[in-house]
């Protein structure tokens, strides 16, 4: 099961998504809000935090969730504030009950992976690709949009027109032909 316990916040915060199943995930965990109370509230056994980027409004709240539940964060740079663990590009990670393959996508930040899971066909898009083909900024430190483009069209390369479900970083997840939004991403971030 999947649920963004960022739901309904009003201050400025990524998504946060709690993954339950054989190896219980946090996949960012927001900023700007109590994620602790919010995870307490749901009476979950943490085992883990994984990020698909270290801007600060993904992982504001990594401190809290290390302290509170025992756990380690894992992430693509180890360099990274919080990062305990690296996860290659082509790793697979457990989150929930599914594997996920590990996608290093820069363009919006250096350490941007996203997660896709071949057998769930879900993907994690973190803030690559977002509803109605919107995409990651690159005006910020580290932002490149040729990087971009190229990491969306790794993306579309992997997954197919059965994802089912993609899961953003901002804004409503996708769960109506989320195939066409990767697409639809990739032809817009061409747009100059």
């Amino acid at each position: 099961m999947i649920t963004n316990v960022a739901r309904g916040v009003q201050a400025f915060t990524s998504n946060a998504f709690l993954v339950e199943g054989e190896r219980t995930v946090l996949v960012d965990t927001g900023s700007n809000f109590d994620v602790v109370e919010r995870l307490r509230d749901r009476d979950v056994d943490l085992d883990a935090v994984v990020l698909t980027h270290t801007h600060p409004d993904h992982v504001g709240n990594l401190g809290a969730v290390k302290e509170a539940f025992g756990v380690e964060a894992w992430g693509f740079d180890t360099d990274q504030p919080g990062v305990d663990h690296a996860i290659e590009d082509g790793e697979t990670v457990q989150l929930g009950d599914d594997a996920y393959v590990a996608l290093h996508t820069p363009g919006h930040k250096n350490d941007h992976l996203c997660f896709y899971s071949s057998g769930a066909q879900v993907l994690f898009a973190g803030d690559l690709i977002f509803q109605n083909g919107s995409f990651g900024r690159t005006d910020l430190e580290e932002g490149d949009r040729n990087q971009l483009i190229e990491s969306i069209d790794r993306v579309k390369d992997r997954v197919d027109e059965h994802l089912a479900e993609m899961y953003v970083g901002h804004g409503p997840s996708v769960t109506t032909n989320p195939y066409q939004d990767v697409e639809l991403a990739g032809r817009a971030a061409r747009m100059r």
